[in-house]
């Protein structure tokens, strides 16, 4: 059956007689629209959405802006959109606007520094930071500027600093904002150079003052991550903020300055939060974040009491994936699940239902049977109950027995939610005829604080029990074809399936392993966010005086297991990789090959930690499937 969907036809139906509908492949996904909601009009009556296309054949994406009515009806396409958008960016007496832009601040580059060799190829560094993400530093730093619309003069307000804002490698133009009345500027930065900075997750709220030139650090207390300031009607500042220094996926509280006190309002709940709005009337915070394998909107009241009411408002197997913009009576948002790529929605805040405004891929989904995704319980070694989602292939039939796939998630700490991913796509391996079992295993957020934090310095213990318990679990089913079962991840998850390698006593027949951590000691070395490995390893390998930094680096490790693999190892890594460097899968794919295993190596020279172009991004689907075909 798989031979047969994954032929140049891409198989149009699962079988005779069962349905007349097409399935989604990979060719298929890559024509799944993009939608990303860009705001409200000016008159707050309609929302400003693009949608981007991919083009296979331009190896390329087109997008288009639309506006809907908020109160719902037909999008209309836009020539032009500028001066329709809310831009926060003018100043509150429309004077000033506010942007960044890359100031040379070192002197890195060797045709900087050495002026006669303008065609010299090289960068001098004398310190750490010299790469992140996928870019290497070439003494350029993003800086907030406002300009005066009259007489167009800029102004620095960083000052020529070897600092960033919005800050790298993700920040954006909501690392700004302008005070309420516009007298100063509130923008997110890591103050910090060279081995400071990749060490540490301090990153702080300044206020910078027009008329002074004065810039105050407003979260110098706070030694983890301080981002996302948002200002309410009633002029209080609101923001995220990690406690912990180091810790990037610590718990996350909405703060709130009311009468120059800091209060936290979620420091009394047990989650964390992705992301929030202020309503109109600053009278309540509304946020997302996960919860029991989900993404779901919630509610805050402000109030300086030790322990605001907090109150989930949406609940159903999908994802809200964020905010767009927060009205009297309703809520724009957007929502996801693992059968529908995200969309745009209205959210009532009275009668407390989700209604679409847009359906750009209704049509396409219309045609497709689609898979069954189903909530799994799982009882863990140690008596947790587990959550676990199950992603049966379309017209499921109990009576065949299926190939089944582990998913391994990455992050450590990231939420299995119900995400829509162009990659790890549940929906494209379900409708090849896979069964797909994905568990919330220790390290996930949506759980509580504690099973959040149980991975950390723990990544070869109960995490991992909690994947094998998982996976015997729905292998006691009769359609699971035991013989057939696969191993597969990215990231953290790429490590897991290195790790499970080695440790998995012939449960799985294969394994996939995309920029996977496998060998913890020269990761320390390479890596560019050394906070990370410092946190989840516990320091750094020299260190092995100290019992849980040992056992991290050589019990948990997984080139210290290499002698028992013994199954097909397909390993996938990007060229600009840097968080988990390409010499983790080059090591692995070598280690395979030389202890005589079936094995395959994919390397993308110009992708990072993920696949990012359209003819790659269909390349890792067919090679994914393919390796899937010849080893399961």
């Amino acid at each position: 059956m798989l031979r047969v969907l994954l032929s140049a036809s891409l198989g149009l139906a699962v079988s005779a007689g069962v349905s007349a509908q097409e399935v989604m492949t990979p060719e298929k996904l890559w024509q799944v629209k993009r939608v990303t909601a860009l705001g409200l009009n000016k008159e707050k009556t309609h929302v400003i959405y693009s949608v981007t296309t991919p083009s296979v054949a331009n190896n390329d994406f087109a997008s288009k802006v639309y506006q809907v009515p908020v109160k719902g009806g037909k999008s209309q396409l836009l020539n032009a959109y500028q001066g329709l958008l809310i831009d926060s960016n003018i100043s509150p007496d429309g004077s000033k606007k506010l942007f960044h832009e890359k100031v040379n601040v070192e002197s890195v580059l060797a045709a900087h520094r050495h002026k006669d060799l303008s065609q010299a190829n090289a960068y001098v560094f004398d310190d750490l930071n010299y790469r992140h993400w996928d870019t290497w530093n070439d003494g350029g730093f993003k800086h907030v500027f406002y300009q005066d619309l009259v007489t167009e003069k800029k102004v620095d307000i960083m000052e020529g600093k070897p600092y960033s804002s919005p800050t790298s490698p993700f920040g954006g133009s909501s690392d700004y904002i302008w005070g309420p009345k516009g007298e100063n500027i509130y923008y997110v930065s890591k103050k910090l150079e060279g081995t400071e900075y990749v060490t540490s997750t301090n990153t702080d709220i300044y206020r910078y003052n027009l008329a002074s030139k004065k810039t105050t650090n407003l979260t110098q207390s706070n030694l983890g991550y301080d981002k996302s300031p948002a200002f309410s009607a009633k002029g209080h500042l609101a923001w995220l903020q990690m406690d912990k220094a180091g810790y990037e996926a610590d718990k996350n509280d909405i703060i709130v300055r009311i009468k120059n006190k800091k209060v936290n309002l979620t420091k009394h709940w047990d989650g964390t939060v992705n992301s929030f709005k202020w309503s109109p009337d600053g009278k309540r915070i509304y946020f997302v974040a996960p919860t029991d394998g989900t993404i779901q909107l919630f509610q805050v009241s402000v109030s300086a009491k030790s322990k605001p009411k907090i109150k989930q408002l949406t609940k159903g197997q999908y994802d809200v994936n964020g905010i767009v913009a927060a009205l009297d009576k309703q809520l724009v948002v957007t929502r996801s699940s693992m059968n529908r790529a995200s969309e745009i929605f209205r959210f009532d805040l009275r009668k407390k239902n989700l209604t679409p405004l847009t359906k750009v891929n209704d049509t396409l989904y219309a045609d497709l049977d689609l898979p069954t995704v189903k909530k799994h319980m799982v009882t863990t070694k140690d008596g947790q109950e587990m959550l676990t989602w199950v992603i049966y292939p379309p017209n499921f039939d109990e009576s065949k027995k299926y190939p089944t796939l582990l998913y391994l998630q990455g992050g450590p700490q990231s939420a299995l939610s119900q995400f829509y991913s162009f990659r790890w796509n549940f929906q494209v391996m379900a409708s090849q005829g896979y069964i797909v079992v994905a568990p919330n295993r220790r390290g996930m957020p949506g759980h509580g604080v504690k099973w959040n934090e149980d991975i950390t310095q723990d990544w070869g213990g109960k995490a991992m029990q909690d994947y094998l318990d998982a996976i015997d679990d729905v292998a006691k089913a009769p359609y699971v074809d035991k013989k057939r079962i696969g191993a597969i991840g990215a990231s953290f998850g790429g490590y897991s399936a290195f790790y499970l390698a080695g440790n998995h006593h012939g449960r799985f027949k294969t394994f996939i392993s995309h920029c996977g951590i496998f060998d913890l000691r020269s990761m320390y070395g390479t890596t560019e966010e050394l906070f990370f490995v410092n946190h989840e390893f516990g320091g750094p390998y020299w260190e092995q005086s100290n019992a849980s930094i040992s056992q991290t680096y050589n019990e948990f490790n997984p080139i210290n297991f290499v002698d028992k693999w013994d199954a097909p190892m397909f390993v996938i890594h990007g060229g600009k990789d840097y968080r988990v460097p390409l010499g983790q899968g080059i090591q692995a794919f070598q280690a395979a090959k030389l202890r005589g295993l079936e094995s395959r190596f994919l390397y993308f020279p110009e992708e990072n930690h993920w696949v990012l172009t359209p003819q790659n991004g269909i390349v890792w689907q067919r090679e994914f499937f393919k390796w899937l075909e010849d080893t399961l």
